[in-house]
């Protein structure tokens, strides 16, 4: 079995270990999404690439919208993340605007939240609802602030990364996460109360 197969019979196995369902409702626990607690502030990074991108930072959907995971839904999550990965480079925002912080599509080199942005774009254009996908602010295990696309699916939250490989379900991952975007706007922002003991730890290898 193939690393890809064994993560994508993992997240379904978990999944209905909690008793979700069909329809996306978790009978018993909430371990598979992380726990969301209210409105927050957006990343300033992210209020300015929305005064170039205002088309993309609108309303998204109505009601939160979780994806049917299918294995033609799971193999596009895994191949656009290793594209993305190979192709752009990894350099920061000083590097390469002398800013602290810029929010951009790359075209050849980026840091994290320009990852995943363009992964997010990609996926949009392969026919994800933008409600499923949301950028998402963590504290990386140097300390530092940290960037992943969130997915949202009927098999729980799983993280696309720059700096990890595989596709994970959020829980498996080894950062603390803070906040998200909306899912029914993409503008704003929603805050994350991940109190996982030992969230923040060395990434694997």
């Amino acid at each position: 079995m193939k690393y890809g197969e064994y993560i994508f019979a993992a997240v379904i196995v978990a999944a209905l270990s909690v008793g979700l369902t069909l329809n996306g409702k978790a009978a018993e626990g909430a371990a598979l999404f992380m726990p969301i607690t209210g409105a927050t502030s957006a990343p300033l990074g992210h209020i300015e690439f929305c005064r170039h991108w205002r088309n993309e930072c609108g309303v998204t959907a109505k009601r939160p919208q979780l994806m049917p995971l299918s294995r033609a839904r799971w193999d596009e999550l895994l191949k656009v993340n290793a594209e993305v990965n190979r192709r752009i480079k990894p350099v920061s925002d000083e590097e390469l605007y002398h800013q602290a912080e810029v929010w951009t599509y790359p075209k050849n080199a980026g840091d994290c939240e320009d990852y995943a942005l363009l992964k997010r774009r990609i996926l949009i254009g392969l026919g994800w609802s933008p409600s499923s996908l949301l950028i998402t602010v963590a504290r990386g295990t140097d300390g530092d602030g940290h960037a992943v696309l969130t997915v949202r699916t009927d098999r729980g939250d799983l993280v696309l990364d720059n700096q990890i490989e595989a596709v994970l379900p959020w829980y498996n991952t080894p950062y603390r996460y803070i906040k998200r975007q909306s899912e029914t706007n993409a503008g704003r922002w929603t805050s994350i109360n991940d109190d996982r003991v030992g969230a923040v730890a060395s990434i694997p290898r």
